[in-house]
This record gives structure tokens, C-alpha cells and sequence, in this order.
């Protein structure tokens, strides 16, 4: 099937778009430029002057260009040694915005019964906060190692494994279905970056939001211009 935009920014790739949010029982999405206007550990970067560097590898895994995520992200928090809770505070206050439409999307999944999932390659210190603004929940993501106050720019293990990549998106993305007693096709996945295809691929909807090339490509709806809630357009 050719795209079809039934209005400017909004892309539908898939055969029957009159799809209904009661169809679906769960959404997830990416935080990082998904939920949040910010790629968190870019932010981080630039308490150390470090920004550029640090995002030039975003740039490159998210684009797909590194196809190793754990290695990408191993190499990046790395280079966040030395950094204080205080810069990290201040991230948190000063640029980390919601996306506009985020919060009128949850609120409407979850007026529609659905549950909500946040899952992450970025980091359980913003991410926790997120989710107790949006009352989401379900939460996975990673852990910073923090040593009296300063990043050892190293990443905490957890019981679920070492760091969440595209491959663990998709595990907790099928866990969480089966949690709920619900087939993956009746979750929505959203994201913008390759570490999100895998989940995307996963669920019955996937939603690409201001996303790379690669992502809008494969994903059933994207939404190029505008807000998160412009998928209530497609779904009532």
C-alpha cells in the first residue's frame, strides 16, 4: 500500500487505519525525544563539555548507523564521569519539557482502560520522574551508578539484565503483555529512534514520532508534524 497523509505530518502505511484506542489494552513509548523533548544524556554530557561528542554517538545508534546500543550507550555514560547529581538536577529542571500532546495522549489512553508503559535506553532518573507526572504504569530503564553524588560513568545492573536496548524494549514490551494476559497486537508501540523498531515491530500498532528516516519508514503510522496526540486523529 502506498502512504497515505490524511492530513499534513500525519503518514499512515498501513491498509485499515479505522482503528479504534479500544482495540488496544496497553501503549508504550520511548522517553528520549518521544514522551520528552530531550536526549537526556546529551544534556548530561554538557555539564562536562562533553556534549558534542556524546551526541554525535546518539545521533548515529539512533539513526541506526551503530548497531551495537549496549556498546554505543557503555561508551557515552563512560564519558558522564565526574558529573554531579546537581547538573543532573538541573537537566531535570531547566530543559526536560513533555512533548507536546504527551500528557493529552496518556490521559486518553488511560481513560480508554489501557495500561501505559515507558521503556528506555536513557535513564531511571528522569525516566522515574516522568512517570509519576503522566501516572504511568510500568517502567523499565537504566541505572546511572552514583557515588557520592558524582556519576562513576558507569551503569548499575539489574535483575532483568545490564542495560535496556532494542532487544529488551521488545522483551518487556511482550513481558508486560503477558503480565496483562493480553496478545502483543493489541499494543501501541511509539518511538523515534532504531532501538525502538524491535518493540515497534512487536506490537499491533507501531507510531513513529518525529522520527529518523529509518523508523518512519517501517512504522504503521507516523506523525511527522505536530504532537503526540495527533494519533487520536486515527484512533476514537
Amino acid at each position: 500500500m502506498n502512504p497515505i497523509e490524511p492530513s499534513p505530518g500525519l503518514v499512515v502505511n498501513i491498509a485499515t487505519p479505522d482503528l479504534k484506542l479500544s482495540d488496544f489494552k496497553l501503549i508504550a513509548f520511548d522517553m528520549d525525544s518521544t514522551l520528552i523533548n530531550i536526549e537526556c544524556i546529551d544534556e548530561i554530557a554538557d555539564a562536562v563539555g562533553r556534549k558534542a561528542e556524546v551526541a554525535a554517538i546518539t545521533e548515529a545508534a539512533m539513526r541506526g548507523e551503530i548497531t551495537d546500543f549496549k556498546d554505543s550507550l557503555r561508551r557515552r555514560v563512560a564519558l558522564l564521569k565526574g558529573v554531579s547529581v546537581n547538573s543532573m538536577e538541573s537537566v531535570y529542571r531547566e530543559r526536560l519539557k513533555l512533548n507536546p500532546g504527551a500528557a493529552e495522549l496518556v490521559h486518553a489512553c488511560k481513560a480508554a482502560g489501557m495500561k501505559v508503559l515507558l521503556v528506555s535506553g536513557g535513564f531511571t532518573f528522569f525516566a522515574d520522574r516522568v512517570q509519576e507526572t503522566l501516572g504511568i504504569d510500568y517502567l523499565r530503564a537504566n541505572v546511572l551508578e552514583i557515588d557520592n553524588g558524582i556519576l562513576t560513568g558507569r551503569l548499575v545492573d539489574q535483575p532483568w539484565g545490564d542495560i535496556c536496548d532494542g532487544e529488551e524494549k521488545r522483551r518487556t514490551l511482550l513481558e508486560t503483555c503477558g503480565v496483562l494476559g493480553i496478545n502483543p497486537l493489541q499494543a501501541i508501540a511509539m518511538g523515534d529512534g532504531a532501538n525502538d523498531l524491535p518493540m515497534m515491530g512487536a506490537a499491533g500498532l507501531s507510531v513513529a514520532y518525529h522520527a529518523k528516516p529509518k523508523v518512519r519508514e517501517q512504522a504503521m503510522v507516523a506523525i511527522n508534524e505536530g504532537g503526540l496526540d495527533r494519533l487520536l486523529e486515527l484512533l476514537r
